[in-house]
Parts: structure tokens; sequence; C-alpha cells
């Protein structure tokens, strides 16, 4: 236990002296070297410029740091408009479609009848044309025949 308390006492004075190198004369204790600036005290006008320059490149970079994500906003909200102008541009062409597919369905049931009418008409011509292709064949039997028997009649005559 002895051994302990030497090395205890000698890191407190390494301690203690750090200490010392770290105080502001003025202001007593700082957390860092860094920071021991004094405002009202002279400093070296290099170091002023230096720091002042600083500031103003943090500043500038800040700003255009705050400023990037702004940018990006503001270009969304232009996309959004763009968007919403779009939509509505496009709903009126649905509402224009609906309503021509509206009147074109009415005009269709109003034609409806009409065109059960002229199906009928084409069942009913198909029927008449199937008729008179029967009558042309049996007005052209029946006249072959007709030829046979007066060619009997006139090959008859001949032979008496």
């Amino acid at each position: 236990m002895d051994a302990e308390k030497p090395s205890t006492s000698v890191a407190s004075a390494a301690a203690q002296d750090q200490n010392v190198l770290l105080d502001s004369p003025q202001h007593g204790p700082t957390l860092s070297s860094a920071s021991s600036f004094e405002a009202l005290t002279r400093h070296d006008p290099n170091l002023s410029r230096l720091a002042t320059k600083m500031f103003q490149k943090t500043e500038d970079y800040i700003t255009h740091e705050l400023n990037a994500p702004l940018e990006d906003y503001k270009l969304l909200e232009e996309m959004n408009k763009a968007t919403i102008a779009k939509y509505k541009d496009m709903r009126q062409i649905a509402e224009n479609l609906n309503v021509s597919t509206s009147e074109l369905s009415l005009k269709f049931q109003q034609l409806a009848p009409l065109m059960q009418q002229i199906d009928e008409i084409s069942d009913t011509v198909d029927k008449l044309e199937a008729a008179a292709y029967k009558l042309d064949a049996y007005s052209i039997a029946l006249e072959n025949r007709v030829k046979c028997v007066l060619q009997r009649k006139s090959g008859g005559q001949a032979a008496q």
C-alpha cells in the first residue's frame, strides 16, 4: 500500500502541472488549450485576419449546405405543381371520355332496334336469294324439258 501512495501523488502532481498550462491568466481554468482566447487582449493581426477569413468561409459553407436542401424543396414544389396540372388535364380528358362514352352508348341503344330490323331484312334477302336460285334452277330444268319435247315433236314430224 505504501507503494501506491507515491504513485498517486505523482499522478496528481502531473495533473496539476497540466491544469496550470490550460488555465487562462484572467479567467481561470479552460477546457483546452485552444479555448484560451481572450476577447479584450491584443492579438496578432495576422491571426485575427485568418480567423475572420475562416469564419467567413465557414459561414459560406454552412450557407451553401443549408441552401442545397432548400433548392431541392423548391424543385420538388415545382415538380408537384407540374404534376397537379398534369392530373387536372388527365381528369378533364377522363371526364370528356366518360361523357362521350355515355353519348355513344345512348346512340347505340337508340340504333339497336334499327340494327335488328336490318338483320331481319338481311335474313329475308338471303332466303329470297336462295328461292331465286331454286327458281332459276327449276326454270332452266323446265326449259331443257320443253326443248327436249319440242325436239321430239319436230323429230317425229320430220320422220313422218
